[in-house]
């Protein structure tokens, strides 16, 4: 667990500002941005909006770190919000069936794909881009998880696209052919079970074994059968006299080095690395600083040896676990509450620091992931060389809420 000085100059500089706040420090942000960059090997990265839901801070890596190009959003909605402000170059990563959005990509003079991985989705942006006379562009996912006993009965991974072999992304881009209104001009495969999944597993060394065998493995077979589904992707468009694909989008800022090592793709995708959130404490492969992080109060001392802050209990997605709870990491030493954990008004803890800490007194907390803890804040405290330079809104301060 970091008590980093990025953390401290966060503290330093908004010692005069109310909590709760959020905040991020840029100098660690850039720097978490140029190792993303360093660790892609050549390839461009496209940032994956998710991970920071701040069209401010969106705007700040794109304007300002070269070796990121484009936005991989969430959905359709995001993207167009993205796309008024000037950003032109958005893919966007899950299917949807909001079909107003769906027709308002379609009428948008910015370019944004839609993914499709089911028949269904390409007769939605099919009928969304006819009713204003359009042709839409849209991107093929490929399912990259593992099935480590041929795909029949254990499946490892993001449950994703259904499409998995070459004759099924070669039956989806042929229907993409034969309809009006769309052309296929991306594909996207996305490793979550080694972007995703930290490859030290502190105190359980069986698992951590288990972990880098699987992503070894999976990795290897990747290496062998996204080139073979591509093939036959790129052989029916030009079956049909299609223009070849613009872009192959893969990877996660926990498989940068291993994705652009296998060169199969022409981009790569990263987002929660600039943030360095918690979960990103046990990936092997990165060298960051925490970025981000939120401050809340202390607003009562049940006992001398505790402190409790005001709220505080932004749980992360995904299975629940201690794994997915934020961590107090300024001061440091403390821990929560065994009956009360992370709590939605109040937030118990114990430890050394919490029977130094007064009422008014406020402790620095990490997210276990990155843009969730946006959805919790109307706005971001920018702070660069210890100074707070600047306050921006998130997409909730924007009075947005996309999921």
């Amino acid at each position: 667990m970091h008590t980093s000085s990025s953390l401290r100059r966060l503290d330093a500089a908004l010692a005069a500002h109310p909590a709760p706040l959020a905040a991020v420090d840029l100098d660690a942000l850039d720097a978490n941005a140029r190792f993303l960059v360093e660790a892609a090997g050549g390839f461009p990265i496209r940032l994956a909006s998710k991970s920071i839901r701040c069209t401010a801070l969106i705007r700040h890596v794109l304007d300002n770190h070269p070796g990121f190009a484009g936005v991989l959003a969430f959905t359709p909605a995001e993207a167009l919000h993205l796309a008024e402000h000037g950003i032109d170059d958005i893919l966007v990563a899950y299917p949807s069936v909001d079909t107003a959005a769906l027709a308002k990509v379609a009428a948008s003079s910015a370019t944004i794909r839609l993914l499709v991985d089911d028949p269904a989705h390409v007769e939605l942006i099919g009928a969304a881009a006819a009713s204003v006379g359009a042709v839409v562009p849209v991107c093929l996912e490929v399912d990259l998880g593992w099935w480590p006993l041929g795909g029949t009965v254990a499946k490892i991974g993001p449950k994703r696209s259904p499409v998995r072999e070459p004759r099924q992304a070669a039956e989806l881009a042929e229907l993409v052919c034969r309809t009006d209104g769309v052309r296929l001009t991306s594909m996207l495969g996305y490793e979550g079970h080694i972007a995703g999944v930290g490859d030290i597993v502190p105190g359980r060394p069986l698992r951590q074994l288990a972990v880098r065998l699987m992503q070894a493995a999976s990795m290897k077979e990747i290496a062998q059968r996204f080139p073979v589904v591509i093939a036959a992707v790129k052989s029916t468009l030009a079956a049909h006299g299609e223009p070849p694909l613009e872009l192959i989008n893969g990877g996660g800022t926990g498989s940068l080095q291993r994705t652009s090592a296998v060169g199969t793709v022409t981009e790569l995708a990263a987002g929660s690395g600039l943030f360095d959130p918690r979960l990103f404490d046990n990936y092997r492969s990165l060298q960051l600083e925490p970025a981000c992080a939120f401050a809340m109060p202390v607003v009562r001392k049940p006992m001398p040896s505790m402190a409790t802050l005001l709220g505080g209990g932004y749980i992360a997605s995904g299975i629940p676990g201690a794994d997915r709870v934020p961590t107090p990491a300024l001061p440091a030493g403390l821990r929560f509450d065994k009956e009360e954990g992370a709590g939605e008004v109040q937030t118990p803890l114990h430890g050394d620091a919490a029977a130094r800490l007064q009422i008014g007194d406020r402790v620095w907390l990490r997210h276990a992931k990155s843009g969730e803890l946006f959805e919790r804040f109307n706005q971001v405290h920018l702070v660069r060389g210890g100074d707070v330079i600047d306050a921006v809104p998130t997409y909730r301060g924007e009075g947005q809420c996309f999921l």
